[in-house]
């Protein structure tokens, strides 16, 4: 049973709703509104079908008039005739709306009969598939097997000439076993240029047509002279060959003075344990994070091709200018599919690429072209569009501000670092510490990763570089209760933040996953950040599904938590194949926070969207 069908403007404004019209009962929850936040708003609405709680929501557009269409039914119930009455309504109803127009009481019997006329051909449609499905399946008759048998036992010589074996299968071995061998006379050809092959050692040796066959005193002949070749080859070089010996590589010499010194730079500190070197922000500098970067507009904007030219250079060019009145499917495909290609060379995941060019596609199919438009600029100018507010965080991501906010409250602000082995959390954690530290706020580091051969000792090395403390309690301990006890310890000795250190874990890894889950659950952090490597393509979009899914399924408790953030790492690495960034936008619908850029501690930045949006478009 339907149970709703919605139409309203892009704006937001309700034009007609099937349960005003028509007395029903409201929805539990807002599904709709759901559906609003999560596709519509961050263009994702080339998804078939969207779930929330019980229901099942499809929905259509009519791009030119700005009309949403909208279904809601019961998942359980796999309704064949939504899409049907979707477009029938869609059909109708733009045939009578009217921008200045506000009450659609009217449309509430033509919604009737167009509900019943859909469920009556979705109807006859399923008893059509079960009649031709109930039908028998014709007889297969056997009369013409023992042609096809005698068929296939007709042997062909090589002079063309064929013959009919008997129904002993002696013969037919015999004929085969003579046609193998070559020595049937009927079939040797009287040139004189194909005799027949010599039997050297008993073996029979052909021409170099004959399968796996090849002539022995051609090869002896050849081994010969490749002896003399080589023995006259030899003697040349044993007369060229200089007597003087080659002199080994020597120690290079700076200004005609040896120099004995041993080049060792490790740190004092290091060899000493208790003592500590200097304050790293007298010698590194501000961090980037405080730093805007300017976006340059040099570089000149790529113009995606529509297709290949198949009429005249005025035709074309005036085509390609002026397009057609209005957009359909088939006109956007050229600029979309040039479109995912060049995403995709930027290391954007194939999925997620295809989604976006279909949700392009689904906002600009019906919509009139002005005059004087390219195609492939529309698209482009959506695609912008799209990615923009894709990448723009939906809610506030000023970690300061909630540190200030939690220090009012008394308690730390606890963040969690997460993510699969050997991206970088531990390094790019205390470049995170560094900058919590250049705005005057105290950081206690937690060592949670009681997992990996020297995690710990790696943590220490950082806090004793940057005079902070460390809360630590060796390895083989359980990290969700390691953490607990850090921000007692945290909280005790007044620490504005916590920064908690995790092991590495691959997505698919169930004990290290729940021990995860436990971590989190236990101790209700303030931010889980999802640390990734820029380097990744596809697997991004398997990691970071995989991750919220195990954060969901192991939880206890029924509010789950999931990933709040993104925190990029190696991005000096990847030149302009930035669409990692995308990739885990896009999959989680958590921001970038933070995006790791070298390997002081001051190489951590912003995200720049706008210069991520423009390169993933040049």
């Amino acid at each position: 049973m339907l149970e709703e069908l919605l139409i309203f403007t892009r704006g937001g404004l309700i034009l007609w709703s099937s349960c005003r019209a028509l007395g029903a009962a409201a929805l539990k929850g807002s599904p709709i509104d759901a559906l609003i936040r999560s596709c519509l708003l961050e263009d994702r609405s080339a998804d078939a079908s969207f779930s929330q709680d019980n229901y099942a929501l499809k929905w259509t557009f009519h791009n030119d008039l700005g009309l949403v269409f909208v279904a809601v039914y019961q998942k359980i119930l796999h309704l064949l005739y939504v899409d049907d009455l979707l477009a029938a309504v869609r059909k109708d109803f733009s045939q009578i709306y009217d921008p200045k127009r506000t009450n659609y009481d009217d449309f509430t019997d033509i919604f009737r009969q167009l509900h019943l006329e859909a469920q009556a051909r979705a109807e006859d449609m399923n008893k059509s598939k079960q009649a031709i499905s109930s039908r028998p399946l014709p007889a297969v008759s056997h009369k013409t097997a023992p042609k096809a048998r005698g068929a296939g036992t007709r042997a062909t010589t090589k002079g063309g000439a064929s013959r009919k074996d008997d129904s002993d299968g002696e013969s037919s071995g015999k004929d085969h076993h003579t046609l193998a061998n070559g020595s049937h006379e009927n079939a040797a050809p009287k040139d004189s240029s194909h005799t027949r092959p010599a039997v050297v050692k008993g073996k029979e040796n052909g021409g170099p047509k004959d399968n796996g066959a090849f002539d022995v005193t051609k090869l002896q002949r050849l081994r010969k002279n490749d002896r003399k070749n080589t023995g006259a080859d030899n003697a040349t070089k044993q007369l060229t060959k200089p007597d003087t010996k080659k002199k080994g590589k020597q120690d290079r010499v700076w200004d005609d003075k040896p120099s004995n010194k041993k080049l060792d730079f490790t740190d004092p500190a290091d060899e000493r344990g208790d003592e500590v070197t200097e304050h790293v922000a007298l010698n590194q500098g501000d961090s980037m994070m405080d730093k805007d970067e300017n976006l340059s507009s040099d570089s000149e904007e790529e113009v995606v091709e529509d297709g290949p030219k198949k009429k005249g250079w005025f035709s074309s060019m005036f085509q390609s200018i002026a397009g057609n009145n209005v957009l359909e499917k088939s006109d956007l495909q050229p600029a979309l599919k040039a479109l995912k290609d060049r995403l995709m060379t930027k290391n954007v995941a194939e999925e997620i690429a295809e989604k976006l060019c279909e949700s392009v596609a689904a906002s600009l199919e019906g919509k009139k072209l002005g005059s004087f438009t390219r195609i492939s600029s529309t698209v482009q100018t959506a695609m912008e569009e799209a990615l923009l507010r894709i990448l723009t965080p939906r809610r506030s991501i000023d970690i300061l501000r909630d540190v200030h906010a939690a220090k009012e409250r008394g308690k730390p602000y606890v963040i969690v670092f997460v993510g699969v082995n050997g991206v970088g959390k531990s390094t790019n954690l205390a470049k995170v510490a560094y900058w919590l530290l250049q705005h005057n706020l105290s950081v206690t580091l937690a060592a949670c990763d009681t997992f990996r051969s020297g995690a710990v000792e790696q943590l220490r090395t950082h806090a004793r570089r940057l005079q902070i403390p460390i809360f630590e309690k060796g390895y083989e301990k359980d990290p969700a209760v390691v953490a607990r006890e850090a921000i007692q310890e945290a909280s005790r000795n007044k620490s504005n933040v916590v920064l908690v250190d995790t092991a590495g874990r691959m997505q698919d890894n169930e004990p290290l996953m729940r021990a995860l889950s436990k971590l989190i659950n236990l101790n209700s952090p303030d931010l889980v950040l999802f640390v990734g490597e820029a380097l990744v393509g596809n697997d991004a979009v398997d990691q970071l599904t995989k991750f919220n899914q195990k954060l969901a399924n192991l939880s206890a408790v029924p509010t789950a938590r999931l990933i709040d953030g993104i925190l990029l790492t190696k991005f000096d690495t990847i030149d302009d194949k930035v669409g990692a960034a995308l990739s885990m936008v896009y999959i989680s619908g958590a921001p970038v926070m933070f995006v790791g850029c070298g390997q002081s501690y001051t190489d951590l930045k912003k995200l720049n969207v706008k210069s991520i949006v423009k390169t993933l478009l040049k």
